[in-house]
């Protein structure tokens, strides 16, 4: 049944199905193909998979970011960052980054932030004498903070996928994402000092205390998640609802930047992203239920502790592995179908599980960021009007600055979990 289930979900990759589809089929062909469970089980375990109170979450997450998008938050949070970094060489694109950092603790995805933000950092950037392939590479990697700061979606995943403190995770994220949005930046300087690109002309102390004062309601929104999941005031899920929340009234009463005609549209556009995500959900459940009864787990942690017992070995297997997977499989499904293969044999060779989540986002959140399937370099790349070739070859820089910093995530674990010891 295991056999059936890898041919098919090979082959229907092989003919360009959907991820979300093609495990869905695959699955449906395995069980049919043993003939001995009946086909209700389809559904049975799909609607088991996201019948669980946290993954609330994820839509109210969505929904906050749509209307952090539409409130005016974006351009808000542009002006803070340019009025504290446009002044460096390379000036927009240290925009960029910092920016994408702000929207990353608001939104909690990668291609929300990509999209937002690209669509007005790219053209400007291109307008500013900045290559296209650098201006869209730039947005690319900045975009990925969306998954490895909190509020992440593949975080919440991998907390729900293996019972891991969702708490514990969001804390974790915060060192690693700054250690590679620096990563970031000394390659954005070193580039952009290469290529002379302009900077930004400095603020005066009173226009960053302007800017600061009109993104401060946006720049408040993450200490009030984080601090009341960590005051005790509200769980991870009910911090995505006081979000939701947050944002409608700063959008509409406070910023009225939203109007009343716009919401059918944001909530028509947060329940499509929902969808998806949960369709993938679903269809990645049913797939590891067969996995897990057909023992792979177990065969796969065998594999690793056979080939060594050594966690700087596996870890740096992990890597490899987690790298190339995630050019070619969504973040999501990824997490939800290979936590709970991989984490037991981390867990057996002494790596602590929000370390290891740690290490299994950074990863994906590159493979966001690689071809063939990296899906910010298709949205950066249609904003720039560059082709997946160009964009990907000014992102070679960014690469080696990326895994520097994986390396950095993976061999330290403090960087992740000083922050977690620190609040308990």
């Amino acid at each position: 049944m295991g056999l059936i289930l890898f041919i098919f979900l090979l082959l229907f990759f092989a003919i360009g199905v959907p991820v979300a589809v093609a495990m869905g089929l695959a699955s449906a062909v395995a069980i049919w193909w043993d003939g001995g469970t009946p086909l209700i089980v389809l559904v049975q375990r799909a609607f088991t998979s996201i019948d669980m109170f946290p993954l609330m979450a994820i839509p109210f997450f969505v929904l906050a970011g749509v209307l952090m998008e539409f409130g005016g938050i974006s351009k808000r949070l542009i002006n803070f960052a340019n009025a504290l970094t446009g002044h460096f060489s390379g000036g927009l694109a240290f925009v960029t980054i910092v920016t994408s950092m702000f929207f990353a603790a608001i939104s909690g995805s990668a291609a929300a932030t990509t999209a937002a933000l690209g669509s007005i950092l790219i053209p400007a950037m291109i307008r500013r004498g900045y290559h296209r392939n650098f201006a869209g590479s730039v947005q690319s990697v900045s975009g990925e903070l969306g998954v490895i700061l909190p509020p992440s979606i593949p975080l919440i995943l991998y907390g729900i996928s293996t019972e891991t403190s969702i708490g514990d995770l969001f804390m974790a994220g915060f060192l690693p994402g700054l250690l590679i949005a620096a990563s970031l930046m000394i390659t954005v300087v070193i580039i952009a000092k290469k290529r002379k690109y302009p900077s930004e002309k400095k603020k005066s102390g009173k226009e960053l205390w302007v800017a600061f004062k009109e993104s401060f309601l946006a720049l408040l929104m993450p200490v009030i998640i984080l601090g009341g999941i960590y005051g005790g005031i509200f769980t991870p899920t009910e911090a995505a609802g006081v979000a939701v929340l947050y944002s409608f009234i700063v959008g509409v009463f406070i910023y009225r930047e939203i109007k009343f005609k716009q919401l059918m549209h944001i909530f028509t556009s947060s329940v499509v992203t929902t969808s998806a995500i949960m369709f993938i959900l679903s269809s990645a459940g049913l797939f590891g239920w067969i996995l897990t009864r057909e023992g792979i787990p177990q065969q796969v942690a065998q594999f690793f502790i056979n080939f060594s017992d050594s966690a700087v070995v596996f870890l740096l297997l992990v890597n490899l592995f987690l790298l190339f997977i995630g050019m070619f499989m969504e973040t999501n499904a990824s997490v939800i179908i290979l936590a709970p293969l991989l984490l037991p044999v981390a867990v057996h060779l002494g790596v602590d599980p929000v370390h290891f989540g740690m290490i299994m986002i950074v990863n994906l959140a590159i493979g966001m960021c690689t071809p063939p399937l990296g899906i910010n370099l298709f949205i950066s790349s249609s904003i720039a009007k560059i082709n997946l070739l160009q964009i990907t070859r000014g992102m070679i820089p960014f690469y080696i600055a990326m895994i520097i910093a994986l390396m950095l995530i993976t061999y330290i674990p403090q960087i992740s979990l000083f922050l977690p010891s620190i609040l308990k």
